[in-house]
């Protein structure tokens, strides 16, 4: 009988143990994801990787990476800035230069200090917060049309006061600096070539000769630029242009159809950073695609993605870059707080004097 009480006992203080909670238990399967992480990355329309390389990423982190593409540089920090605290995606590419300070001034982006940012130059680090990474750069640069020049007997434009002759009406098509990197990267080449006092004289003069504005790189260059079948032999693009009319060229070319406008003052510099957003609940995933895209295998890749230029050393480039791409001198320059105080007031005076 008394071996039988302490039987009993037994079996209540084991029920009693079942019951409790224990800080040694194994975590409950349940609970622990059995598939990849997704991991969203904002983007602007241009933006492209291959394939393997994506893969390489999602393989080595067990993620899904998912690209939300929302529109041109303009459109996608207008939309990152509306989501604030709340964000569309876990991290952010494709702010520049012309649109960083902005970008900081909302504190849209967590503190990173990538380890790769050792071996990045200098002069493409300009947050010295490291909430804003940088990854590329490319020279926002006119381009032309050769054929279409040859056919006219007529020269190619060399310098922005050629597009205000007579025998380039109706030829140039140019982004709404509003929405678009590409076109606010021009906007500043004119304020930095004419000074601020005198742009928009330059800009009435455009209008008074035919400049077609349309809202994105995307449309001026695949739709309104003669090479895409459209009616404008020139378009504000990159120095990298040609060297993709020539890798992609179907039939294949011997030299590229296009050329780039790469007189002194006449490009614009533009640099492409990547951040991690605010409120992510990705964001130890979020640093490693932050250190993805300044690997070698990302900044290998991106060049023949994105026709820009890795901001890491020693990158081996396509041998289309080093034969044919013709690198500006000398781009044009403002100060980084000069663009901070007056982009509003000259974005302002622009669409008064080129819309209305």
């Amino acid at each position: 009988m008394k071996h039988l009480r302490l039987l009993l006992l037994l079996i209540m203080l084991a029920a009693i143990s079942a019951c409790s909670p224990s800080t040694t238990a194994a975590p409950d399967p349940i609970a622990t994801p059995s598939g990849p992480r997704k991991l969203t990355i904002m983007t602007h329309a241009s933006f492209a990787i291959s394939d393997p390389v994506k893969a390489a990423f999602e393989q080595q982190y067990n993620a899904q990476v998912e690209i939300l593409r929302a529109g041109d540089a303009g459109e996608e920090l207008n939309k990152a800035i509306l989501a604030k605290g709340q964000p569309l995606a876990d991290v952010y590419y494709g702010l520049d230069n012309t649109l960083l300070s902005r970008a900081l001034a909302e504190d849209i982006f967590e503190t990173y200090n990538a380890p790769a940012l050792a071996q990045v130059p200098v002069e493409f680090k300009l947050d010295p917060t490291n909430r804003a990474l940088p990854v590329d750069y490319g020279d926002v640069c006119l381009n032309y049309d050769v054929d279409f020049f040859k056919s006219k007997n007529l020269p190619p434009p060399a310098s922005l006061e050629d597009l205000l002759l007579p025998e380039y009406k109706d030829l140039l098509v140019v982004q709404n600096p509003a929405t678009s990197s590409p076109g606010l990267a021009f906007l500043l080449t004119t304020i930095a070539h004419f000074g601020a006092d005198n742009y928009l004289t330059y800009w009435q003069g455009l209008v008074d000769n035919g400049v077609k504005v349309v809202n994105s790189w995307e449309v001026a260059y695949y739709t309104e630029y003669t090479r895409a079948g459209g009616a404008r032999p020139i378009v504000v693009s990159y120095s990298s242009s040609p060297a993709f009319e020539l890798l992609y060229a179907n039939p294949p070319l011997s030299e590229p159809p296009t050329a780039a406008v790469t007189a002194p003052g006449t490009c614009f510099r533009q640099i492409e950073f990547v951040g991690i957003l605010k409120g992510t609940t990705n964001i130890d995933l979020a640093q490693k695609w932050v250190d993805f895209m300044l690997s070698t295998a990302f900044q290998a890749d991106m060049p023949l993605q994105m026709f820009v230029f890795p901001v890491l050393p020693g990158v081996t480039l396509e041998e289309a870059f080093t034969k044919f791409l013709v690198n500006p001198t000398q781009t044009a320059s403002l100060d980084p707080q000069q663009i901070t105080s007056n982009r509003q007031v000259w974005l302002q005076a622009w669409t008064e004097t080129v819309l209305r």
